[in-house]
């Protein structure tokens, strides 16, 4: 039995040396990674044998370039021109400047409604010359169903934005802007958008010299209370004095804080008053609206989501996805997703979601089913939207340092992925002979980390345009 079960694994490594291009297995050697952690599909838009087919069939997680099933999924689904709209409502009449009642905010699950956007919405609420609410603002946040999130479950980084859970009121994805500045004095000056009622930031951050380098991680966050409702949001740590002028993304708080500590500061700063508290209830259906706002259309939303690997936002894309009528909730998200690929005859046997964003344990596709998807987006309708939310090789997005300098720069809109474990990428290439070919491929191995030139050498062997088809390992 055990001669037996090393002739197979001999052969299959022999099967993986035959279908790996050599540039390919060289870099996988290097990295100290097996053949058999690797799933690779390549082919033709077109469709036809794949040029490379690679345990193509294996579930595997896909890390970030899950956000490829959820972005197709919506614009399939909701249209491109789809969007959210966040209300402003009360069941009382505004009489000289004066809500003499509760305001209702109504969200959506808008995954783009900034601080500029929020700032619109309450600037149409002054300009019907209201300044005074003297009751309580209601948060409505029902289009979700509670959702339980723990922001440092996933790798005990609570404060990192893309840990943020999704909420049907998400305002700046809930994250604060610190904008570090050294100036010519030899000071660090911080300040933070969008401001935050009874939040002050304690700046202990060393300014040093020496390389910028990784300069985030020499930085440090932690939220204290101070007193009467106040907090101190204590910035510590290093930050070289050649880095200049960045901008730190942090998550303090959690949604409902957040979100009630910068609708009072931005109604102060517009010279209004809130009597009341910030809580959360149900729109009452006699509530009219006083106004609105809605999001930028779907074919923008995804861009950002795509571009920028921005995970709550395809969080938040992902519970659109729900049935509607109900509270979304990723299991119904799940289905909806199931559904609409049984409705377009696109069987995905292997697709397991959990969030939809990639930043998941448990998240699992295969290389071969997202070919097939790949294949049907390129033949549809939404084709331009869809190819033009990814990552322009070498020059947007995720992309726009990597091979810069190579034929491949501008050449390929492919979405990336890592976790700790897990590298990949997958999209489209226009290779050198100008035939258009979709790649995807995933590794899953403890020196992921070290996977990066292996998927360059598969992305320079798909652009040199070798159409000759290898042996498959399926």
């Amino acid at each position: 039995m055990r001669l037996l079960l090393g002739a197979l694994l001999t052969l299959l490594s022999q099967l993986a040396l035959a279908v790996l291009p050599a540039p390919v297995l060289q870099a996988l050697r290097s990295a100290d990674i097996p053949p058999s952690a690797i799933s690779v599909v390549v082919q033709s838009v077109e469709g036809g044998p794949a040029r490379i087919s690679h345990r193509a069939k294996q579930p595997m997680n896909p890390a970030s370039v899950m956000k490829l099933v959820t972005t197709y999924a919506a614009l399939d689904t909701l249209g491109p021109a789809y969007s959210w709209r966040t209300e402003l409502l009360a069941t009382v009449t505004p009489r000289d400047g004066v809500l003499d009642g509760d305001l209702y905010i109504r969200g959506s699950g808008d995954p783009a409604l900034s601080m500029e956007q929020f700032w619109l919405l309450l600037r149409e609420l002054r300009s019907r010359g209201i300044r005074d609410i003297r009751g309580d603002v209601i948060t409505d946040r029902s289009r979700y169903a509670l959702l339980a999130h723990d922001p440092g479950a996933f790798d005990n980084e609570p404060l990192a934005p893309y840990n943020v859970g999704p909420d049907a009121l998400l305002l700046a994805h809930n994250a604060l802007r610190i904008r570090l500045q050294p100036t010519e004095g030899g000071a660090l000056v911080l300040w933070s958008e969008p401001p935050l009622d009874g939040v002050q930031i304690d700046n202990r951050v060393q300014l040093v010299a020496g390389d910028c380098g990784d300069w985030k991680d020499t930085l440090f966050a932690a939220v204290q209370p101070a007193g009467n409702g106040a907090l101190t949001l204590q910035i510590s740590g290093r930050y070289a004095r050649d880095c200049g002028e960045r901008i730190w993304n942090v998550a303090p708080l959690p949604h409902a804080d957040f979100f009630a500590r910068a609708l009072r500061a931005m109604w102060a700063e517009l010279g209004g008053r809130i009597t009341g508290r910030v809580r959360e209830g149900v729109v009452p259906i006699n509530a009219a609206v006083l106004g609105g706002i809605d999001s930028p259309p779907l074919a923008e939303v995804i861009r950002d989501i795509n571009k920028y690997s921005n995970n709550v936002m395809a969080r938040q894309l992902f519970l659109a996805l729900s049935p509607s009528g109900v509270p979304a909730d990723t299991v119904g998200a799940a289905a909806g997703v199931r559904a609409w690929a049984a409705q377009r005859n696109l069987p995905l046997p292997s697709l397991v979601m959990d969030n939809g964003s990639g930043l998941s344990r448990t998240e699992r596709l295969s290389a071969y089913d997202l070919a097939a998807l790949l294949r049907r987006a390129w033949a549809s309708p939404v084709m331009p939207e869809f190819v033009s939310s990814m990552p322009v090789l070498a020059v947007d997005g995720t992309l726009r340092r990597r091979l810069k300098t190579s034929p491949l720069a501008g050449q390929a809109h492919l979405k990336t992925g890592s976790l700790a474990d897990t590298r990949s990428i997958a999209g489209y290439v226009l290779d050198r002979n100008g035939q258009r070919v979709l790649m995807v491929a995933w590794l899953n191995h403890p020196n992921a980390k070290r996977a990066q030139p292996v998927l360059e050498a598969l992305l320079e062997w798909v652009w040199n345009g070798n159409p000759q088809p290898l042996p498959t390992t399926d």
